[in-house]
């Protein structure tokens, strides 16, 4: 008997300052269900874990903003994110949450640990100290005017206007969220990770993964190229697992340090429930168990970088066997906004769909290697012409066929003949086919291989013609329905991780003993109902959507997207200038001479650019779009005359013109003809 596959699952921990939208189902949540499920149903010693992220400064902000303690916020929020997931049928064999006693345990024994070996390093440093509220702040609590492309409301850590990385001291005109007064910089100190120290070490580790996702691959390898750099693990707030020394004051533990030992805690915790506190160990620490992070590309770093280094540094755990991470999902042909209610709530949907049709829809436009986009009317198309009308037709006209005419009993089969013998063999090679693609998290591929089986179910149901053989050759008609009911059963167990709740109410329809989800995955091929078996009456498996309900949905994603929900939109909509101010704007053509990233930074470029006769440096947050050396040569639109701004400590002397689009979609503005550089535009 060959030893069963170990492997540990997480999904990343949704913070709880909010509901669970669509786009994070999409990319983190679902498409590791899948695999699990079909793990499950392989017979693989798989546990799947997860909890809610509780120490956030988003949570802390929101806490502030409604006038209650974070507490509140986490409490309201953690069981309508956990009920989102249940009813979803995403299922975590445990779902914890940060703020537990076993959580700020475990995230202590790290710190205590690391610092006891000496890889902690104490740094003093220079932060934001809002006077007024007598309290340092973190890079979330500070707002200003971003040195990039001027948007007054830059957060202290991120641009949401033009995407640039920040810190809060690159800010002009900084003010603190809390108080509205401007910040002053104060002496303070943090402890640090040196990840640079580890930098070698994650090299070969990442060296030893070529199967990894080529996003990620490539993500790592930008980071190692950059150069790691300490990182600070300590901040100055009230709200957070406290430091566990003497001389640490009121500091807590940064968020992105202790939240990814939540995956651990909740292993702790569902080892307890069991009555098997030391069980968490047969997985973290066993060399033989694969780890495997299923997270958004905004997680790379977090869980392919930072967490196996403090793995490395702790020692006597396992690192991450694969981090499948998806790009993002976008919604109606733009992206998913919460400050301007642009999403589809996860809880909200729930209340007028089942959760198989979403599901099956997410898997089938899940972003895995590219961005994707989730519409109303698509989500209706997949539905009515691929759920109702492919899959759902088969098992139907199957049944009430064998219901009608075999007083719902699977009728006996004959020696197949050659098209009963193809139908057969694509009902056989279906689980290899299925699993093969869900053993490369291509969820994509997994689903159209099984919609596959019930298209060629389709064409033998039509080409065998059971309505005319029923009267002219019985026994043949026997037999295509007795191979019918068999692809059916089939159907049952391979839909199981992709459609979990339908493949319940297709066992049952088929009278079946025992659950669906414990079945065996290797066998599901097999022609496995006995002739005589007894079928429960026929039920509709999926139901069709009308036009009307799509046009309520479109309509009230469009109601809730109303101009100035947003403060960017806000913005744009009020600011207006006259002539003689536009006329003060020097747009000039500049030609750009060298083009590189800025070292430590994932989103900004130095530029070197011909302005006429002489030369500048510009800054700018578009590394994500453009590859430095697709820059050279072209001829762009600045902005001569901005005030020149310190980014990263770097002087930029000029801003460079783009445009995105609703969708994402990025333009650089460049001239095609040949125009000397320095020329004005009028």
């Amino acid at each position: 008997m060959s030893k069963k596959e170990k492997l540990l699952v997480t999904s990343a921990l949704p913070y709880t300052n909010g509901p669970v939208h669509i786009g994070h189902v999409a990319g983190a949540y679902l498409p590791a269900d899948i695999f699990v499920r079909y793990h499950r149903l392989k017979g693989s010693d798989i546990v799947y874990m997860c909890g809610s992220d509780e120490h956030g400064v988003a949570i802390t902000i929101r806490a502030e903003r409604e006038g209650v303690s974070p507490r509140d916020i986490i409490d309201r929020y953690h069981p309508q994110i956990k009920n989102s997931f249940e009813r979803l049928g995403v299922s975590f064999d445990n779902y914890s949450r940060t703020s537990l006693p076993i959580h700020h345990e475990t995230g202590q024994e790290f710190f205590s640990d690391l610092y006891s070996k000496g890889i902690l390093k104490k740094k003093q440093e220079k932060q934001f100290y809002d006077e007024k509220a007598k309290m340092f702040l973190p890079d979330r609590y500070v707002e200003g005017t971003c040195p990039v492309c001027a948007f007054e409301e830059a957060r202290g850590d991120q641009c949401e206007l033009c995407g640039s990385d920040l810190n809060q001291t690159d800010l002009k005109n900084p003010v603190s969220k809390l108080s509205g007064e401007t910040p002053v910089l104060r002496d303070t100190f943090h402890w640090y990770f040196p990840l640079g120290d580890f930098q070698e070490r994650l090299r070969a580790f990442f060296d030893a993964r070529p199967n990894w996702k080529e996003n990620v691959r490539n993500y790592c390898y930008g980071w190692i190229k950059q150069g790691l750099q300490d990182r600070a693990i300590t901040r100055d707030l009230t709200w957070g697992i406290k430091v566990p020394l003497e001389d640490a004051g009121d500091k807590v533990m940064y968020v992105w340090f202790e939240a990814v030992l939540g995956y651990i805690s909740s292993t702790k915790e569902w080892a307890q429930k069991r009555g098997e506190p030391e069980r968490w160990k047969d997985y973290w620490q066993d060399e033989n168990c694969k780890l495997v992070h299923f997270v958004g590309k905004d997680n790379i770093v977090f869980h392919a970088v930072m967490f196996p280094s403090f793995l490395m540094a702790r020692g006597g755990y396992v690192l991450p066997h694969d981090v499948p991470a998806n790009e993002f999902l976008n919604l109606e042909g733009a992206k998913f906004s919460t400050s301007r209610d642009h999403a589809v709530w996860v809880d909200d949907y729930l209340e007028r769909f089942q959760p198989d049709p979403l599901r099956y829809c997410l898997a089938a436009i899940a972003p895995e290697t590219k961005d994707s986009d989730f519409s109303w009317k698509d989500f209706q198309t997949r539905n009515n012409s691929e759920l109702v009308g492919i899959l759902g037709n088969f098992v139907n006209r199957s049944l009430t066929f064998i219901q009608k005419h075999f007083d719902g009993k699977v009728p006996a089969a004959q020696p197949p003949d050659e098209l009963d013998q193809w139908m057969l063999k694509c009902m056989a090679e279906a689980p290899g086919a299925i699993g093969d693609s869900l053993e490369k998290y291509e969820v994509r591929r997994a689903l159209k291989a099984l919609m596959d089986v019930a298209r060629n179910a389709n064409k033998y149901f039509n080409d065998k013609e059971p309505w005319r053989r029923v009267h002219d050759d019985r026994d043949v008609c026997a037999t295509t329905l007795n191979i019918c009911a068999q692809v059916s059963r089939a159907l049952a167990v391979l839909m199981a991780p992709f459609l979990p709740f339908s493949a319940v109410k297709l066992w049952k329809l088929l009278n079946l003993p025992g659950n669906v989800h414990e079945q065996n995955w290797g066998q599901s091929g097999e022609a496995a109902l006995a002739a005589g078996h007894v079928l429960n009456p026929p039920e509709v498996l999926f139901s069709k959507i009308e036009n009307d309900v799509i046009s309520e949905e479109t309509n009230r994603l469009k109601s809730k997207a109303k101009p100035g929900s947003n403060k960017t939109a806000e913005k744009e909509e009020r600011t207006l200038i006259s002539f003689d101010q536009f006329k003060d704007v020097d747009l000039r053509i500049a030609k750009v001479l060298t083009a590189e990233k800025v070292e430590k930074t994932d989103k900004l470029l130095r530029l070197e650019v011909e302005l006429g006769t002489e030369q500048r440096q510009i800054i700018a947050g578009m590394a994500e779009f453009l590859a430095p050396e697709d820059l050279v040569g072209k001829k762009v639109v600045v902005v001569a005359n901005l005030q020149p701004a310190k980014i990263r400590g770097l002087e930029s002397q000029g801003m460079l013109l783009a445009a995105e689009s609703e969708s994402g979609e990025f333009s650089l503005l460049t001239v095609e003809k040949d125009i000397s550089s320095g020329t004005k535009i009028r």
